[in-house]
């Protein structure tokens, strides 16, 4: 999961019913080259998690982007997903490692402390996610990570703008959620314009 350029990954909204949300993927995913895409669940059930999984995976899939899904790896596993998404440093994701790892992907993120950060890379994780609504907070933690550490870091950008500060940081990915689901152009305008911005700073 790492390249030079700056690539994007997108997160759904916690969902309810995968194939309500369809459209809304298939129009973001019309607009340009997506790498990853993380699923998120609003249903603690993991029959119905499976369910919302295998509803929207394929559809990505097909179009060479790697799908994951939020906090369990069993999940992602019985979905053909490609791997799943890990929040913290705990047990949790020593798990997610160890029954993932290498086949399928596993990402960490939700971090208090930079020591939570590295924690997470030593346990071999494919990749960090920063996030945080003080961008200039979060630009810096992305720089800090991107000059001492190998594991690709991905950063959230809160909104289209905050896509280019971001990617000169050195974030490898740059996840966008509301910001593409809640554009008022549609899903395809917001990901045209975010691939434009990174590929301007890229």
């Amino acid at each position: 999961m790492s390249e030079d350029a700056s690539q994007l990954y997108l997160a759904t909204p916690p969902l309810a019913d995968g194939r309500d949300f369809i459209p809304a993927l298939t129009s973001a995913l019309s607009a340009g080259e997506v790498a990853s895409l993380l699923i998120r669940f609003a249903v603690d059930d993991p029959r119905k998690q499976e369910e919302i999984a295998r509803a929207l995976a394929p559809m990505a899939q097909e179009k060479g982007v790697a799908v994951l899904v939020d906090g369990s790896p069993t999940v992602a596993l019985r979905a053909k997903a490609d791997g799943a998404h890990i929040e913290g440093a705990g047990a949790e994701l020593t798990e997610a490692v160890g029954k993932l790892s290498p086949k399928y992907i596993v990402g960490a993120g939700s971090f208090e402390l930079r020591d939570d950060a590295m924690q997470a890379g030593e346990a071999g994780v494919d990749y960090v996610l920063f996030t945080g609504d003080d961008l200039d907070a979060l630009v810096e933690r992305v720089g800090w990570w991107a000059e001492l550490f190998n594991t690709p870091c991905v950063a959230r950008a809160a909104s289209l703008a905050d896509i280019a500060p971001l990617v000169q940081a050195g974030a490898d990915f740059v996840m966008l959620d509301d910001a593409v689901w809640a554009d008022a152009r549609g899903p395809a305008a917001a990901v045209a314009e975010a691939l434009a911005a990174m590929n301007m700073e890229g």
